[in-house]
């Protein structure tokens, strides 16, 4: 039999715990991961050469973008909700086993509840449920959405069993709608699973002048078909309590889904849906679930001293963005990340991940698209300031500290952030037009632009530069760039007789003060150009470790 290509046929495997033993649909899982595991499975794969730093403005520009989707650093709230989530899979599979017959009871039940419209009835003993529930709350823009789907990510959606011929769905998420009305919520459902399994249930039963209380009997009943191991429900504050009837009906479903269909069921939400779990959810039997897991942005916590080694340690915060960091495509990057930038970054940021990794892809491409090539303070505060003006009130109210204006600001969200990369892209390219090295002196090479940058960087005069990239390719046009360098410099430093290249002129060449911010980082004019009122040149330098500090050192040695 061939299966759909996101199938999985099901491979049994011992899990070493009793409890799970003998249960199919927990053995065709995917092992329990270490911890090591689950941070390999869970990290970003980003593809970083340090050489395409050289490569055209326009190439790096779509490298940058990269960040966005791509980079990923797991971290102690991501593990935690890994292994909350496996649990409660794997443990809701408990009492839905195909083997002791436990699932076969519950679709009974299921089937008596489709036929009398009552989510309470059942129609042998009440069959046990070992499900638990979960609700995840916190800001937009916290990762809360993106992690869960690279855990979920980690299970096959689907898996058939054979020798049963059944059909599990191992997770299922939805989105909840925005009229928040739970008659569209089971429509939602429907239209999940015949994506996973390219059924028709949507048709079948959501589209037909069902009521409310019909379609949440059908949604469990085909929850229980499916061994649904747990059910996503994201963007939960648009569940509307007058569109669902009451708040009292809209926790009476989700709790029966828990307790009595034996699924379980995550609730993911920003803030302004505090006010559902604060009422009857409390009581109504949640003592069998994991509460609430709260999402908070990251906190840039002073590290403290490893009394074993007498050495920080380091916070997540500094270990995120070291991470992050790395991830530079600016050809006069500092390589270590100061202080003064980071804690910069946190105060505007404020510790959201995805303002984090917004602002660090911002201010890279405004980098490029002004000339200066690094991440600076005034860098980063000027694009805070240009581009993430929707954002202002929502990181002032977090920086607060006050709950009910965070709440009021909850959907942390930057809107039109394509059009601004966009933008940034555009002026990047009108740049290029100006300073395109390839079509004016390469005729569109891109591998002797790449090497042309490559050697002005190592401190070579560009005017000279050329002709000699153009004889090496002359020369030796099947070498690669790093043989090509090493001959290159060979003849930069032979007298000019011998290259037939006729010297430059000695001129010395003058910045204009505008244009100071481009120079290196330990240029002073460099230095000069990044002082303010709140920071003097002479603050600039000592951050910078130019001037020593005699204060200090008389104290060490004293």
């Amino acid at each position: 039999m061939t299966l759909p290509h996101h199938f999985r046929q099901a491979i049994y495997r011992d899990t070493g715990l009793e409890s799970y033993r003998g249960n199919p649909l927990i053995e065709a899982l995917p092992p329990i991961m270490t911890l090591p595991q689950v941070k390999k499975s869970l990290i970003g794969a980003l593809n970083y050469n340090a050489s395409d730093i050289f490569t055209q403005n326009h190439i790096r520009v779509h490298l940058i973008s990269q960040l966005l989707d791509d980079f990923f650093q797991p971290i102690s709230k991501h593990l935690q909700l890994e292994n909350k989530l496996s649990i409660m899979i794997r443990q809701g599979y408990v009492g839905r086993n195909l083997n002791n017959g436990s699932l076969h009871t519950h679709m009974q039940n299921g089937y008596e509840r489709i036929m009398s419209g009552d989510l309470n009835t059942f129609r042998f003993e009440q069959a046990k449920s070992t499900a638990r529930s979960l609700s995840l709350i916190g800001c937009s823009g916290s990762g809360k959405s993106t992690t869960l789907n690279r855990i979920l990510a980690t299970y096959p959606q689907v898996i058939f069993h054979q020798q049963h011929n059944f059909t599990q769905i191992t997770y299922l998420k939805i989105d909840c709608p925005h009229d928040g009305s739970l008659k569209n919520l089971c429509h939602h459902f429907f239209r999940a699973i015949d994506q996973a399994l390219s059924t028709d249930y949507e048709r079948k039963y959501a589209l037909k002048r069902h009521s409310v209380e019909t379609l949440l009997a059908i949604m469990s009943q085909t929850a229980n078909v499916h061994a649904i191991g747990v059910l996503v429900i994201d963007e939960i504050q648009h569940l509307s309590m007058k569109q669902s009837g009451g708040v009292e009906k809209m926790l009476n479903f989700f709790v029966t889904l828990v307790n009595v269909i034996g699924l379980p069921v995550v609730l993911v939400g920003t803030p302004k849906a505090r006010p559902i779990f604060e009422t009857d959810l409390r009581s109504a039997r949640r003592g069998a679930g994991f509460g609430a897991f709260t999402w908070e942005p990251m906190q840039a916590e002073p590290p403290t001293i490893d009394p074993d080694t007498n050495l920080p340690r380091k916070t997540e915060w500094i270990a995120f963005t070291n991470a992050l960091w790395k991830y530079q495509w600016l050809q006069k990057r500092d390589h270590t990340l100061s202080d003064e930038i980071r804690d910069c970054w946190y105060d505007l940021s404020q510790g959201v991940l995805d303002i984090v990794v917004k602002l660090f892809v911002l201010a890279q491409m405004r980098a490029i698209a002004v000339g200066v090539e690094r991440i600076t303070v005034s860098l980063l505060k000027q694009v805070y300031s240009d581009e993430l003006k929707p954002v202002h009130p929502m990181l002032a109210a977090l920086r607060s500290g006050d709950p009910e204006r965070i709440i009021q600001y909850s959907d942390l969200t930057i809107p039109d952030i394509d059009i601004r990369l966009l933008k940034l892209s555009k002026k990047i390219d009108e740049m290029n037009s100006e300073l395109d090295l390839g079509s004016k002196f390469y005729n569109g090479n891109e591998q002797a632009e790449r090497l042309h940058n490559l050697l002005v960087d190592l401190d070579c005069q560009s005017d000279l530069v050329v002709p000699l990239v153009r004889r090496a390719f002359d020369l030796h046009p099947n070498l690669t760039t790093r043989e090509l360098v090493p001959l290159i410099l060979n003849w930069y430093n032979t007298p000019v007789e011998t290259v037939s290249v006729k010297p430059p002129k000695t001129l010395t060449q003058k910045t204009k003060r505008e244009n100071w911010h481009t120079l290196d980082t330990i240029d002073l004019r460099f230095q000069f150009s990044q002082s303010t009122k709140e920071s003097t040149v002479y603050n600039q330098l000592k951050n910078s470790g130019a001037i020593f500090d005699a204060e200090s050192w008389l104290r060490q040695v004293s």
